[in-house]
């Protein structure tokens, strides 16, 4: 199904994000983890690319697994880096025969130490990626070559507190309205600590013509080492003060850090969905705990049930 069409429902959607194991030793553990997720009943789940190869198969693989195997709706991560346009229609026909509804487009990362030819050599931004599986859309849907004539539903990233790559805002805002106007159906955001944050983007989108509905990006921090390989990550995540200094004053436990974490993503979503937030997208790095602990306290265990 679609995801813009349970979004037009003023459903509040709840979903999680995973990456894929990096051996084939360690994937079906992965696939037994997810499917504790399946008892939370989330809207969908997304799944990471790796770049330039690196966990690429097996984003594949687990995303055909989770959509035969299980009750999940899966989302692939698919990225314009080091991709020529053939790979892509490949990788859109596989996920067409498998009955995948969605795809997330994305620019993608640069791999580490990369020295080959220039990786964005047939897609310079995701705009373009976007375009692409909407002609994808019109030549293979309409022939039967998707269960959904529609073809594909595609989401597109959005960055409250600023694009990494573009320090200029002003373009920032030009380049996700080219997304949308390429046939994006909604965004999902990076990461976030400061609700502010994503209201002010949230206006900016709306100034700018961007209408489809935005989901918010929730990872709640767990270990004061995971806090610093979660800034690397976000490339720049800003962390509140007032959250620093609760993480510093408990950061004799482990758990003591977790539960300010927990506590931390369990009021930023509070907030979100008084605000009437689209939906909630948890960037979960594998683990389950503490997701289940924030729908648990919200009482939202049930998302379908969520109006």
């Amino acid at each position: 199904m679609h995801i813009r069409d349970i979004l037009a429902q003023s459903r509040t959607t709840f979903s999680f994000e995973f990456f894929p194991p990096k051996t084939d030793e360690t994937f079906n553990a992965l696939f037994e983890q997810m499917t504790e997720f399946e008892k939370l009943r989330p809207t969908f789940v997304s799944v990471t690319y790796g770049a330039g190869g690196s966990t690429r198969q097996l984003t594949n693989d687990l995303v055909v697994k989770l959509k035969a195997k299980t009750g999940l709706d899966p989302i692939p991560h698919l990225t314009t880096v080091c991709h020529e346009e053939g790979e892509i229609a490949q990788i859109l026909e596989r996920y067409a025969a498998a009955g995948i509804s969605n795809i997330m487009a994305l620019r993608g990362d640069v791999p580490l130490n990369y020295s080959g030819p220039d990786p964005f050599r047939s897609f310079k931004q995701a705009a373009e990626l976007v375009r692409f599986i909407r002609k994808f859309n019109e030549t293979h849907a309409a022939k039967g070559g998707h269960p959904d004539r529609r073809g594909f539903g595609v989401a597109v990233a959005g960055f409250p507190e600023g694009h990494p790559g573009t320090p200029n805002r002003l373009l920032e805002i030009d380049r996700l309205k080219a997304k949308i106007d390429e046939g994006a159906d909604f965004i999902v955001t990076q990461l976030f600590f400061e609700n502010r944050d994503f209201y002010d983007f949230r206006d900016r989108c709306t100034l700018a013509g961007i209408k489809v509905p935005i989901l918010a990006g929730i990872m709640p921090i767990t270990s004061a080492v995971g806090m610093k390989k979660m800034a690397e990550l976000a490339l720049g995540a800003k962390f509140p003060a007032s959250l620093i200094r609760a993480v510093n004053r408990a950061s004799n436990t482990e758990d003591g850090v977790r539960r300010v974490g927990v506590h931390w993503a369990t009021e930023q979503c509070r907030d979100l969905l008084d605000h009437r937030v689209a939906g909630i997208h948890f960037y979960t790095l594998n683990r389950s705990t503490a997701t289940r602990e924030i729908y648990a306290t919200l009482g939202v265990e049930d998302s379908h049930a969520l109006q």
